[in-house]
C-alpha cells in the first residue's frame, strides 16, 4: 500500500488513526473484544480469544486486526481473513468482526475500518471483500447499503466440533 493511501485510510474520520495491533495493544483491544460478543449476545470461552489474540499478532497467519484509534483511547477494531476461493484467482478477504463503541457510531470510524480493509485487501491482490451481520443491524445496514452490495446469499451453518 502506498503512503497516501495509508494516510488516507487512517485519517478518514476526524482525529482517527488505524494501526495494526501490536503485543501492547491486549488492553485496549480486549475491552473492544468484548463490546462486540455483547452486541451479538455471545461468550466466545477466554481460550478461545487467547488464540484468537495470538493469531492476530502472528505475520503467517492469515488472521488481521486494526485498532482505531482517538488520541489516546481505543474506540474501534475489525478483524478480516483472507482464504482462497474457487471463484477468482484472488484470494477473498473475509471480514470477521467490526466493533464501534456506541459512542462513536456514526461519526464514520465503521467506514473507515472497512475501507481500510479494501485497500490491505485490494493491496494484497484480493479479489472481493465479504461480511455477513445480523438481520436484526439495522443501523450498521445502512452504512453497509452504501459502501458494498447485498448477495442475495442467505448462511446455513452446522456446528461440527
Amino acid at each position: 500500500m502506498t503512503s497516501s493511501a495509508n494516510d488516507a485510510s487512517s485519517r478518514a474520520a476526524s482525529g482517527l488513526v488505524l494501526r495494526p495491533v501490536t503485543p501492547a495493544d491486549h488492553d485496549h483491544w480486549m475491552p473492544l473484544w468484548r463490546g462486540y460478543q455483547t452486541f451479538y449476545k455471545v461468550d466466545i470461552p477466554a481460550a478461545t480469544s487467547a488464540v484468537t489474540w495470538q493469531r492476530l499478532l502472528d505475520p503467517s497467519e492469515s488472521m488481521h486486526a486494526v485498532i482505531a484509534w482517538q488520541g489516546e483511547r481505543a474506540v474501534g477494531m475489525v478483524h478480516w481473513i483472507y482464504h482462497r476461493s474457487c471463484w477468482t484467482v484472488g484470494n477473498f478477504a473475509y471480514l470477521n468482526d467490526l466493533f464501534a463503541e456506541p459512542d462513536v457510531r456514526g461519526t464514520g470510524v465503521g467506514r473507515a475500518l472497512i475501507e481500510h480493509v479494501y485497500a490491505q485487501s485490494a493491496a494484497a491482490g484480493c479479489s472481493r471483500v465479504y461480511w455477513l451481520t445480523h438481520e436484526s443491524n439495522a443501523v450498521a445496514m445502512t452504512l453497509y447499503d452504501r459502501i458494498a452490495e447485498k448477495s442475495g446469499f442467505i448462511q446455513y451453518r452446522k456446528a461440527v466440533g
